[in-house]
């Protein structure tokens, strides 16, 4: 028996937008919303899943980043990719008034504004990459130059 997975507004955007995806639940542990732990519950290779980092520029205001789960992001490549000096992670408590998403279910999709998006390079590489559907246990599949085109990303370095 096949139990019927609720649409995300991630999900409904992409429809919209007659993007092919799959929507691939996990259990989710609490204690460990990390992207390797996503990996190991969809039985994937870390560097498909990638996870959504929402930070802020002195120059540009916020920007989000999109990379590979088990690395971090350079601050000195994200702020020269986004035109800005210097820039920082937000902090976890602007993350849901900011972007409507919690911590680990922050969607590059469907952000309550649309801010400009940077996604890792290597995300090129993949056939399809994860990302987050837009809250916890729940991850979109998804190929990543239909993803670079729905949130009109910027593809570069960013570690």
């Amino acid at each position: 028996m096949k139990t019927k997975i609720n649409k995300t507004n991630a999900a409904r955007l992409l429809d919209k937008a007659k993007i092919a995806y799959e929507l691939i639940p996990y259990e989710v542990d609490e204690n460990d919303l990390s992207a390797p732990h996503v990996a190991e519950q969809l039985g994937e290779d870390i560097d498909c899943v990638f996870k959504t980092l929402v930070l802020q520029g002195d120059k540009t205001g916020y920007f989000v980043c999109v990379i590979p789960g088990e690395h971090e992001v350079d601050l000195k490549l994200a702020a020269k990719v986004s035109g800005n000096k210097k820039c920082d992670l937000i902090h976890v408590k602007e993350l849901l008034p900011l972007t409507g998403y919690i911590r680990g279910g922050c969607s590059p999709i469907g952000m309550k504004k649309t801010f400009p998006t940077y996604i890792h390079q290597t995300c090129l590489e993949h056939p399809y990459i994860y990302i987050s559907a837009g809250q916890r246990g729940l991850q979109l599949k998804l190929n990543p130059q239909d993803l670079i085109r729905e949130v009109n990303a910027e593809v570069c370095k960013l570690f």
